[in-house]
């Protein structure tokens, strides 16, 4: 059985945990590094990360973004939305549908 997770600030991701997603505090990219790839080696098939983190380790991510496990879904941290995960959701549905019928 697939897990998810969710990481980032504790402030941020701590509320995950009520709904039985495994929580992992990052304050740091080598930590989150670190982290993202033990939960992908770990069978977690989506994670959830916060765009600050995010941010900070892309090139990390996209060594898992033409991989179909697992899916790592920018969120927005209690500091704010920075449109990171938006815009990838729109370079997402652009390459599943052609064009980017999102904007």
């Amino acid at each position: 059985m697939y897990k998810i997770a969710a990481m980032g600030d504790r402030d941020s991701i701590y509320g995950f945990a009520a709904l039985g997603v495994g929580i992992f505090p990052v304050d740091d990219s080598l930590e989150a590094v670190k982290t993202v790839r033990r939960l992908a080696d770990n069978g977690y098939a989506v994670i959830f990360i916060t765009e600050a983190i995010a941010s900070q380790i892309q090139s990390e991510l996209d060594r898992y973004k033409d991989e179909p496990l697992p899916a790592i879904i920018p969120i927005p941290a209690v500091s704010g939305n920075t449109g990171i995960g938006m815009k990838q959701v729109s370079q997402f549905v652009e390459r599943a549908v052609g064009s980017d019928i999102v904007k």
